[in-house]
């Protein structure tokens, strides 16, 4: 049941006539409580308790992390190379699949994402995801991060430039997607949602609470009786009214009138406000936050696409594919000098998604029948290196 709390006028006069004639106390809710905007609180009420925004976050983290990459050494295919085997397997605990899985999760939830380089004796060993609410940024006097400092059970550590270990890479990389209020940390797309998740949310928490109570719909409370209700009367009533009737674990919940009050139910129900549309409503609003097409999270009534095919192409081209470009992009400048090499970088293997293979086949296709272009302009315009 929705109740709007009554309030008291500060002026005796009209305080005075507010009780001279019938009252309609009409019982809302309090302000709208949101979801604290910080890793923790997203992280529970997105991640963890939303099954929309765990599915969008699982959907693109794991399509990221099922992307193969090619290294390409001064414009051309590495078959073997050192930092291929590093990510390969990143630590004995890691696979390559999930450290850029866990990345890509961490840039949905917290638009930050953390990784740690350890090398022994000068030589780059393994890399760890490190956990981005455990991880502060030191800015130096120039205002860049001059260092990171990671808390975790008590205790803090400090990662400076010169940290390394030996190793010619700085041991931190931090990955931020655009923030255009911090200079430091990004902003994540589950922060963006967060309006439609703490609807998508409540309104779950209200229907549970309606069933709970037997569906009973809002109402309102009048007094026609004769004089006025004494001071303590109204703050009596006001007080037992907000703690006993209001709020959503309390929709519902019977009334026990006396002196005067009557209780009329108003039209406003469940159905009348039909929850299920709106739930399905912002459930759409937080798939368009992660760049996810709500048809793949099975939200009925969508017919943006016109099948589940170019849905997917679609994730893949718009959402999974950048991100991806981004992470190997990011991860080939930091690792390259510690193998010498400066013109290491990491390519999306496009041949090997399978949502993508219509669109690979038409491109082979149209290059294999241009006979005005030489065998090295063909493997160029499919996207691959020079030949040997």
């Amino acid at each position: 049941m929705k109740l709007f709390s009554f309030r008291r006028p500060a002026a005796p006069p009209e305080a005075k006539a507010s009780r001279t004639q019938a009252l309609v106390a009409l019982l809302a809710g309090h302000r709208p409580q949101w979801t604290p905007r910080d890793y923790a609180g997203l992280a529970r009420e997105g991640y963890l308790r939303n099954a929309v925004a765990h599915r969008c976050v699982r959907l693109v983290a794991q399509a990221a992390g099922e992307v193969r990459f090619t290294l390409m050494e001064g414009g051309r295919e590495s078959e073997a190379h050192p930092l291929a085997e590093l990510l390969a397997r990143p630590n004995p605990r890691l696979s390559g699949t999930g450290l850029m899985e866990a990345l890509a999760a961490h840039l949905m939830i917290a638009g930050n994402a953390y990784v740690e380089a350890v090398a022994l004796g000068g030589e780059l060993r393994e890399l760890h995801v490190l956990r981005p609410d455990r991880m502060r940024v030191v800015p130096g006097a120039d205002g860049w991060a001059q260092a990171y400092e990671y808390t975790a059970g008590g205790r803090s550590v400090r990662f400076a430039p010169e940290d390394g270990g030996g190793a010619p890479v700085a041991p931190i990389l931090h990955i931020a997607l655009f923030h255009p209020l911090d200079d430091h940390y990004g902003a994540p797309p589950l922060e963006a949602a967060q309006v439609a998740l703490d609807l998508h949310n409540a309104a779950g928490a209200w229907n549970k609470a309606l069933i709970d109570n037997a569906a009973r719909p809002s109402g309102a409370l009048v007094y026609g009786g004769a004089g006025n209700l004494s001071d303590e009367q109204f703050d009596r009533l006001k007080e037992e009214l907000e703690q006993n009737f209001s709020g959503s674990a309390n929709a519902g919940r019977p009334l026990l009138l006396e002196g005067g009050l009557d209780w009329r139910p108003l039209s406003l129900s469940p159905k009348d406000m039909d929850f299920l549309e709106a739930r399905n409503a912002a459930a759409r609003e937080i798939a368009l936050a992660f760049g996810v097409p709500p048809m793949l999270i099975g939200i009925p009534g969508d017919a943006t696409y016109a099948n589940y095919a170019e849905a997917s192409r679609v994730l893949w081209r718009q959402t999974v594919l950048p991100l991806a470009r981004r992470l190997g992009q990011e991860l080939a400048g930091w690792l390259a000098p510690a193998f010498g090499e400066a013109r290491l970088a990491l390519e999306p293997d496009l041949d090997a998604i399978a949502a993508l293979s219509f669109e690979r086949e038409a491109l082979w296709r149209r290059v294999s029948e241009a006979d005005f272009l030489t065998d090295e302009e063909k493997r160029q315009a499919v996207g691959y290196g020079a030949a040997d």
